[in-house]
C-alpha cells in the first residue's frame, strides 16, 4: 500500500451501511420487511425496452462513448419534446453510465481541485459532496444559491425535484439562478432525474427557454431512465446542455472508456421514444403515494414538500434515527434524513418503490 492515505479516506462512511442493523430488525417482522429506504425500482422493465435490448444483444464490438447517431437523435428529440429545449444538436447531448457515476466523477473530469469550490443544496444527494471530495475540491452546502459567494465557485449543483425532499424550484427561481451563475461565470449542473414525477406541480428544466433564454451557455441538465422507465439495472442516463462543456467531458470520458453498452443504448432509444409506459408507471407511483401519505399522516407524521419525486419527506419532530428504529420494529424500513445532511436530522425519507402488496402492508402497519 502507498504511504499516503487511500482515496477512501477522503470519503464519509457509506451511509447505507449504517442502516443494516435496522434492516435486520425490520426483516424479523412475521409478515416480512417492507423496504421503503433505498428507492430502487421494483416494477417490470417495459416490454418494448426489453425487446430492444434483446435485438441488440449481438454487439461484439466496442460501443462509442458518444453513442450511436440513433441514440443522439433520441436524446435531442426527447429534450425538445419533454423539456421544451430549443436548438439542440448532437453536440448538446452525451450518454453516461448511470447518473451516479456522472455526479461522483464530474468535478474530477472537469479538472477541479484544491481551491475550487463545489456547491450543492443543504439537503442533498450525498454523492454531490463525494464528487467534490474525490477531486480534492472544497464544497459548500447552501440554502439559497443566490446567497453564495461566487469567489472560487466552479460548479453549482441544482436539484429540482429534490432528492430527498421532493421540493420543486419554480421557473422564476431557476431563471434568477441561471442569470446569477452566468454573471459570475459559474457552471450550473441541474440534476433533474425526477422531473417526470411531479404530483402537485409540473417541474421545469433549466433548458426550458423561459429559464435559459433559449441558450445552453453554462448549463447542463442531468437525466436518468432509472425511475421513469424502471431501468436502474441498465445504468441508462444522459446529460444535455452546453456543447463546449459536453465536448470537454466527451474527450475525457473517451480516454477513460466510459461507454454505455450498445444494447443499453438501443434500449434507451426505445424507452425515450415511448411515453405510454411512463404514464403507466406514474399511475402506479401515484396510487402508492396516496396510500402511504394517508397512512403516515394517520400515524402522526407531517409531510413536508414532497410535491414531486419518488419520496415522501416525513417527520414526527423527533430524531430521524428514533423514527427509523420505531418503524423497523413494525417491519418498515425508511431512510434517515441525516443521510442527506444535518438539516435532515428530524425527518425520514419514505420511498414509493415497493410493490402494491408491500405498500398495502406498510400502510396497514402504520395505521395499526
Amino acid at each position: 500500500m502507498p504511504s499516503e492515505s487511500p482515496v477512501s479516506g477522503r470519503l464519509p462512511t457509506f451511509p447505507w451501511d449504517r442502516l443494516e442493523p435496522y434492516k435486520t430488525t425490520a426483516a424479523g417482522h412475521p409478515d416480512g420487511i417492507v423496504d421503503l429506504s433505498v428507492g430502487t425500482p421494483v416494477d417490470p422493465v417495459p416490454p418494448l425496452v426489453r425487446r430492444a435490448l434483446t435485438e441488440a444483444a449481438d454487439s461484439p464490438g466496442y460501443p462509442t462513448v458518444w453513442g450511436t447517431r440513433a441514440l443522439r437523435d433520441a436524446l435531442t428529440g426527447w429534450c425538445e419534446r419533454r423539456l421544451g429545449a430549443q436548438g439542440l444538436t448532437e453536440r448538446n447531448v452525451l450518454p453516461v453510465v448511470g447518473s451516479k457515476e456522472l455526479v461522483a466523477w464530474l468535478p474530477t473530469q472537469l479538472g477541479l481541485g484544491p481551491g475550487d469550490r463545489v456547491a450543492f443544496p443543504r439537503l442533498a444527494y450525498p454523492t454531490y459532496e463525494v464528487g467534490a471530495r474525490l477531486a480534492r475540491a472544497d464544497h459548500i452546502a447552501y440554502d439559497d444559491p443566490l446567497e453564495l459567494d461566487p469567489t472560487g465557485l466552479k460548479l453549482l449543483w441544482l436539484n429540482s425535484p429534490s432528492n430527498p425532499t421532493g421540493q420543486v424550484l419554480p421557473p422564476e427561481k431557476l431563471r434568477a439562478v441561471v442569470a446569477w451563475a452566468r454573471e459570475h461565470g459559474v457552471l450550473v449542473f441541474s440534476d433533474e432525474c425526477y422531473l417526470e414525477l411531479g404530483w402537485e406541480t409540473d417541474p421545469v428544466s433549466v433548458l426550458h427557454p423561459e429559464v435559459c433564454g433559449g441558450s445552453t451557455d453554462g448549463l447542463v441538465a442531468v437525466h436518468s431512465l432509472s425511475k421513469r422507465s424502471n431501468l436502474a439495472g441498465y445504468r441508462a442516463a444522459f446529460i444535455a446542455g452546453d456543447s463546449e462543456v459536453l465536448g470537454e467531458l466527451l474527450e475525457v470520458r473517451k480516454h477513460g472508456g466510459m461507454m454505455t453498452p450498445a444494447p443499453v443504448q438501443a434500449a434507451t432509444v426505445a424507452a425515450l421514444g415511448d411515453d405510454t409506459h411512463v404514464a403507466e408507471q406514474r399511475e402506479r407511483y401515484r396510487a402508492r403515494r396516496t396510500q402511504l401519505r394517508g397512512a403516515l399522516e394517520a400515524a402522526g407524521f407531517r409531510i413536508e414538500h414532497s410535491e414531486a419525486s419518488l419520496y415522501l419527506w416525513a417527520t414526527r419532530d423527533e430524531s430521524c434515527w428514533d423514527t427509523v428504529a420505531d418503524l423497523a420494529k413494525h417491519g418498515v424500513l425508511v431512510a434517515p434524513g441525516d443521510f442527506y445532511g444535518p438539516a435532515g436530522a428530524r425527518h425520514v425519507r419514505v420511498a414509493l418503490t415497493a410493490t402494491d402488496e408491500r405498500v398495502a402492508a406498510a400502510a396497514q402497519r402504520l395505521r395499526a
